[in-house]
């Protein structure tokens, strides 16, 4: 017994006539007929008998017949159901982000994609870098900062994405907060050369006199933040270590100590916390796409990932 013994049943019973099934199968009637001898014979009594020009069930056809229709219609479904995915009308993606990337590009993006494509649904998951890096057998694609790390599966696409800046932030009447801006580009400078001045900065020896605020262990701004100190050679006086941006930038307003977070999270800061370069040179990283088993991923992950890129600068 084959699904397509089933099927060509399930449209005998709805025609009762093997000459019409055979129209809407888009088979020749002998065809039809040889499928129904074999299915006949898989159960060893009749299905069906001769009714003048058509047939009629038996008592054991009727029964077979309700459950050739819900395969029928499964079959219709799973049709349907790739025909969508092919045209992007349903569907559903997937998408882990960790924090800085969720909170700041991620909703935009979706925004987008939304638009484009209404009837595939969105799911997001987000957490520390290392969060998100685990859980890639779970998501369709995901959105990255800091180092990408040597742990990934073998078949997982990494592409380069947004350019990041790693800053200190102090309450405006800190210390270091003289002569300051409050608020930073959200991209890096200029490249030496170009007329716009470099914006002021603290080395890693002069924080390290402070008390420090950091994020959580397994944070890509954190990771950053501790090889800067160690290629500097400067010890860290961590005073705090709290989850999420959000949480170290109260910490930072109640006083806790510097802050670091991504330039990206100040956009819509009051003025309360300013901002300071890490010098001699920004401190840069990047945001990476990462798209598990990248040589079958879905069409829909596909889209995304062409939406992310052509979100890039000059794209």
């Amino acid at each position: 017994m084959t699904p397509e013994q089933l099927i060509t049943f399930a449209a005998v019973a709805e025609h009762l006539n093997i000459s019409r099934a055979a129209l809407a199968l888009h088979l020749s009637q002998p065809a039809v007929s040889g499928q129904l001898r074999l299915l006949q014979e898989e159960f060893g009594e009749p299905l069906y008998q001769r009714d003048g020009r058509g047939v009629r069930l038996t008592p054991a056809g009727e029964q077979l017949a309700g459950y050739a229709r819900r395969l029928r219609d499964t079959w219709r479904d799973a049709l349907a159901y790739r025909d969508a995915l092919r045209g992007l009308e349903r569907g559903t993606l997937r998408i882990g982000a960790t924090t800085t990337p969720a909170s700041y590009r991620l909703p935009y993006l979706v925004a987008q994609f939304h638009e484009r494509y209404p009837q595939v649904k969105l799911e997001t998951s987000s957490g520390n870098t290392t969060d998100i890096v685990t859980m890639l057998g779970a998501v369709d694609i995901a959105l990255i900062e800091g180092p990408v790390g040597e742990q990934l599966p073998p078949d997982t696409g990494v592409y380069p994405w947004h350019e990041d800046e790693i800053v200190a932030i102090v309450p405006r009447g800190h210390a270091l907060a003289p002569q300051l801006p409050a608020q930073l580009p959200t991209q890096l400078p200029p490249a030496p050369g170009n007329a716009a001045e470099p914006m002021p900065s603290v080395t890693m020896e002069a924080l390290a006199a402070w008390p420090l605020v950091l994020r959580e262990d397994g944070s890509g701004v954190r990771q950053v933040v501790e090889r800067a100190f160690a290629r500097a050679g400067v010890p860290m006086r961590v005073a705090l270590e709290i989850a999420g941006v959000e949480g170290v930038k109260e910490a930072v307003r109640a006083g806790m100590g510097i802050g670091f977070v991504s330039a990206m999270s100040m956009r819509h800061e009051n003025g309360a916390l300013r901002q300071i370069r890490l010098g001699p040179e920004p401190l840069a990283r990047r945001f990476s796409i990462l798209v598990p088993h990248a040589g079958a991923a879905s069409r829909v992950a596909q889209r995304f990932l062409e939406l992310c890129l052509a979100d890039l600068p000059g794209a």
